[in-house]
């Protein structure tokens, strides 16, 4: 029994598999016969219902397809029943004119109803009505149609190549198997020729209207010659006879052309979506309820105009509107029944912790208050951030390398008006600046005084008044030094960057400086670092030369020392003795410019001889002693400073160490400058000293 259940079945297989292979040649047999054979009426009605049978099928599945692939035969399915529609045109007219003079249904029941009853009899109303099926089949549908048919060919193969590279990448990352890679190959040299079918069928369809139009014209006259001369016809029983079979075959063959032009123009202007037309129609027409309700309105005020039809307008304005109240119960019934359905999510874990929750700290930092944030807002076209990179840039050239990044934070917790500058995280400067205002710097000698906030230049703690713009050449003229806020908060930033700059100088800074001089010194650099001193100690000379305001510009002589003394001396300090000796020069050129004498503080001889033998001993000064020389140092910096004179201290080479850490602890302004740092050619006198009587 199996086996001959399993004999039937593969015989069924075959039937089917056959009958599929025959439907094609019998298609065409059928057109070739009407083409040759003179066709019954009873034939004729049967494949003009056929054929409008077969253009309602197509529109359908058209409608219901889901992509353009899911009809790829459409494109043969358009020229066989255009083939199908002229055969029958052929057919119907060799009928018409070897059977019309007999009238009523000689070509058919199917071609007389659409004579008589669709267009009443008239045959003026039926050209009419044929001429403007025509019209919008060839003008509108099948051109539109055309036209989308053509640039979906021409994007389809533009993308070609995009769509095979993405299916080799994913393929190559190893998301797609081969079968999958091949099947998505197939697919898209599918779309491809889909697309190029749909571009040449179209054609077809707009040659069927034109040959409709070319039918009826050749049956209306060959009509008319034919019942007159050979019937003996009269010429108007002659053009009603004649004219109303044509009409109604041209109709009967214009329908269906018209509805397979219609799901041609379906079948290429839709979207790839996972809905057909339909879905896609309904679910995005009749969806939003202010849609329907601003629709309702505006058909209600045109069915309150007097003179329109009002009960029509009036009844579609209900419609409308109840649609739209549809509409909000259902999505408010959804909205209910999602938030029943929907359990309340679980309270969110604490996330483990990572490295991305390590914050590190910048090396510089500026924090600012609100009212201070136009300042820094590039939006506001705040002045104070071209400051800051005009900062950086002078004390790189000044100093001898580049200053980091200041990173800028509005911070709440600041006053309105208060602004802090942070190195590596830590407070080194505080001060209060307000925009639109001015500050009035007293540098020591004004004629008058100025109403406003007073206060002190935070960057180097001179008396200040707090100014309105109105009084701003008022405080010139008494000679105060005006500035604006910006200009403020940059002056303090340079100081405090200039005070810090050996803190600033890590091993980037320094190793960048070596790279630089590295393009034109390479031998020099590598002979001293890091053959002859580790990378560390350089850093830590630099960094010594930077604690005394000593610029760094002038590297290759640092180097040159370095390479001349570092094979005896390994020790830090004495090697930036000898650097500072070196760059002697330079230092007094920036306190002592020009080819002037050197107008200096000195030290007392016996001070100096007492000095000389603390240092020989423990190297440490008696507390009694250390206050003294503090107290004389700085009454002579007073002195010298009232005279208006540079604020340095020399002298001798093996004391300097020790008095520049001992006094600049708070004397922080004072230069302590060795005897061997004066170059030979300057001239040197001690104005005060320290420690005299």
């Amino acid at each position: 029994m199996k086996a001959w259940s399993d004999y039937l079945g593969r015989r069924d297989w075959m039937a089917d598999t056959q009958m599929k292979l025959l439907a094609g040649p019998l298609l065409i047999l059928f057109v070739m016969a009407m083409l040759i054979l003179p066709l019954p009426p009873i034939a004729l009605d049967l494949f003009f219902t056929f054929n409008i049978a077969l253009s309602v099928m197509v529109l359908l599945v058209s409608m219901f397809t889901q992509k353009p692939l899911d009809f790829a035969a459409f494109p043969a399915v358009l020229l066989f029943t255009t083939l199908l529609r002229l055969s029958l045109n052929v057919a119907s007219t060799r009928v018409i004119l070897m059977e019309g003079h007999q009238g009523g249904d000689s070509a058919g029941k199917v071609i007389e109803a659409f004579g008589q009853f669709l267009v009443g009899g008239n045959f003026a109303v039926g050209l009419v009505v044929f001429l403007i099926l025509i019209v919008i089949n060839f003008m509108v549908i099948t051109k539109g149609a055309g036209r989308i048919a053509e640039v979906g060919a021409r994007f389809m193969l533009d993308a070609m190549p995009g769509k095979q590279m993405a299916i080799d990448a994913d393929l190559n990352a190893g998301l797609i198997g081969e079968e999958d890679a091949r099947t998505r190959r197939a697919e898209v040299a599918q779309e491809a020729d889909f697309y190029g079918s749909m571009d040449g069928a179209s054609k077809f369809v707009r040659g069927d209207a034109m040959a409709g139009l070319v039918i009826m014209v050749v049956n209306i006259i060959g009509g008319l010659l034919i019942g007159m001369l050979q019937h003996d016809m009269d010429f108007g029983s002659a053009a009603r006879t004649y004219t109303l079979m044509t009409i109604g075959d041209g109709l009967v063959a214009q329908i269906p052309a018209l509805v397979i032009s219609t799901a041609a123009g379906v079948t290429v202007s839709r979207v790839n979506t996972d809905q057909d037309v339909g879905q896609q129609m309904i679910s995005q027409l009749f969806v939003n309820p202010k849609v329907m309700i601003l629709s309702a309105a505006v058909m209600g005020l045109l069915g309150m105009v007097p003179g329109m039809p009002n009960f029509v307008f009036l009844l579609f304005t209900t419609l409308l509107g109840g649609l739209a109240w549809l509409l909000i119960r259902h999505q408010a019934k959804r909205q209910v029944q999602e938030a029943l359905s929907t359990e309340p999510a679980p309270p969110p874990e604490a996330p483990e912790a990572s490295w991305d929750d390590v914050a590190l700290v910048d090396t510089l930092g500026l924090e600012v208050g609100h009212r201070l944030i136009p300042l820094v807002d590039q939006r506001q076209e705040g002045e104070l951030l071209g400051r800051i990179k005009s900062v950086r840039k002078k004390f790189a050239q000044d100093v001898g390398f580049l200053p980091p990044v200041v990173h800028i934070r509005d911070n709440l917790e600041l006053g309105p008006s208060t602004y802090v500058i942070t190195l590596k995280g830590a407070e080194i400067g505080r001060a209060e600046a307000f925009p639109g205002k001015w500050l009035a710097i007293d540098p020591g000698q004004v004629s008058g005084e100025l109403s406003g906030t007073a206060t002190h230049d935070p960057a180097f703690g001179l008396p200040a008044v707090w100014i309105d713009s109105g009084q701003r050449e008022h405080a010139q003229v008494y000679g105060y030094t005006v500035v604006d806020a910006s200009t403020v908060v940059a002056t303090h930033l340079n100081h405090l960057l200039h005070r810090h700059a050996a803190e600033m100088l890590g091993r980037t800074e320094v190793q960048k400086l070596l790279d630089k001089l590295g393009d034109e010194q390479k031998s020099l650099v590598e002979d001293v670092v890091p053959k002859a001193i580790s990378l560390t100690v350089f850093q830590r000379i630099l960094q010594n030369l930077l604690d005394e305001d000593v610029s760094i510009r002038d590297l290759r002589t640092i180097l040159d020392t370095l390479a001349e003394h570092a094979g005896t001396q390994q020790d830090a300090g004495e090697l930036t003795a000898l650097v500072r000796a070196s760059l002697g020069r330079t230092i007094a050129q920036q306190w002592f410019p020009g080819d002037d004498e050197l107008k200096v503080i000195g030290l007392d001889a016996q001070l100096e001889q007492v000095l000389m033998q603390a240092m020989n001993g423990n190297g440490a000064l008696e507390p009694g002693l250390a206050e003294t020389l503090m107290t004389q140092a700085e009454q002579a910096l007073e002195r010298q400073e009232a005279s208006g004179e540079p604020p340095v201290l020399v002298v001798q080479h093996s004391l300097r160490p020790v008095l520049a850490r001992f006094l600049r602890r708070r004397l922080r302004h004072l230069v302590v400058m060795s005897q061997a740092e004066i170059p030979d050619d300057r001239t040197l006198r001690v104005t005060q000293l320290v420690g005299g009587r």
